[in-house]
């Protein structure tokens, strides 16, 4: 059965807007009931064994590993960080973009780097987020607190609001790569290799780097420190920051979160236009690695389809639902300063 859309709190694809600037036909909620927390406690230990060890690595990190071994971490912090936002992300959970099969295999090996789940239970959390963002179907309601929207969501049952409206969720574009299908086959043994071992072998057999620095700081505090970033998108960014595009929503434009994540923080804006492929308005590249990924991909050929939204479109929104903090879009915008416009220098002008 397919989801009903009346019962839906936010836009996935742009086929879902209904308003002449992208929006549903109605106002969005935030809502959560009392259902009682049943603990998962495998969860809980195996979480807190994860950021003990990671503590550890971070101070081996600054005391003891090679500088090699430092760099390795940080290189695969970033290549884990893109299996996310470029491929789980902005590819397979909102189809933003279109990619040839070697960039969908470069980004489904990075992925499986981050183990954050298979690239399809990934992007299915993460439309059931947009689709039901804020209630009791969203995975990680931000309403039940930032604890619960950090790392709480996976330390407890599931809602059965989400399992019962996840059923209805089309995943069938997912499936139907053959990519994403051997990745989800195989994934109990391919992400330890990829997540764990690799990490760790690496370092020992390339330049001599102890087995403890290796396993903690490549391994153990890489893992969580990407981890962590991940769920801050769905926390911080939904708790701290400004709200230009729609400020009816919980998600924020958070920099800093932005600066960890790769370009993911620009949050108020990913909300209101999911299917844009750069996840912020046009401007913010500087902050924005993974768009700049893609737009490099863009021009070899493997990413095409690139899919944005009309500076128009953004302005009537933001003019509508903004909560007045959006930047000037330029020279002669209605909100410009008179003042500061007659005090800006002008090189070469000419009376028109």
């Amino acid at each position: 059965m397919a989801p009903n859309a009346s019962d839906a709190n936010g836009v996935l694809f742009e086929s879902d807007a209904a308003t002449p600037d992208l929006a549903l036909p109605h106002a969005p909620v935030q809502r959560a009931d009392a259902y009682p927390r049943q603990y998962v406690w495998r969860n809980i230990l195996l979480f807190a064994y994860l950021h003990l060890t990671a503590l550890y690595g971070g101070f081996l990190f600054l005391t003891s590993a090679k500088w090699q071994t430092d760099v390795f971490a940080y290189i695969l912090y970033v290549v884990s960080g893109l299996g996310i936002t470029a491929g789980a992300h902005r590819l397979w959970a909102h189809k933003s973009y279109k990619a040839k099969w070697p960039l969908r295999l470069i980004l489904v090996i990075f992925n499986t780097i981050a183990f954050q789940d298979s690239a399809i239970d990934w992007a299915r959390d993460h439309r059931m987020h947009h689709k039901y963002s804020e209630t009791d179907a969203d995975p990680h309601n931000a309403t039940r607190g930032f604890f619960f929207s950090h790392i709480g969501w996976l330390l407890v049952r599931k809602h059965p609001e989400l399992k019962n409206k996840g059923k209805g969720l089309d995943l069938s574009d997912l499936y139907a790569d053959p990519i994403l299908r051997f990745q989800k086959k195989y994934y109990l043994l391919l992400m330890p290799l990829a997540c764990f071992v690799m990490p760790t072998v690496v370092p020992v057999y390339c330049w001599g780097e102890s087995w403890s620095n290796a396993y903690f700081v490549a391994a153990m505090f890489r893992y969580a420190f990407i981890l962590n970033v991940t769920w801050l998108v769905n926390s911080a960014a939904h708790k701290w920051g400004d709200k230009p595009y729609d400020k009816a929503i919980k998600p924020s434009e958070n920099i800093s979160v932005s600066i960890f994540a790769l370009g993911e923080g620009f949050h108020n804006y990913h909300h209101t236009f999911p299917w844009d492929y750069k996840t912020a308005e046009l401007g913010n590249n500087r902050l924005n690695f993974t768009t700049n990924f893609i737009n490099f991909f863009a021009k070899l050929g493997w990413a095409y389809d690139l899919k944005t939204v009309s500076e128009e479109i953004i302005q009537q929104r933001v003019n509508r639902t903004g909560d007045g903090s959006h930047h000037l879009w330029g020279w002669g915008d209605k909100d410009h300063d008179r003042t500061e416009a007659d005090a800006a220098i002008r090189i070469n002008p000419k009376d028109e």
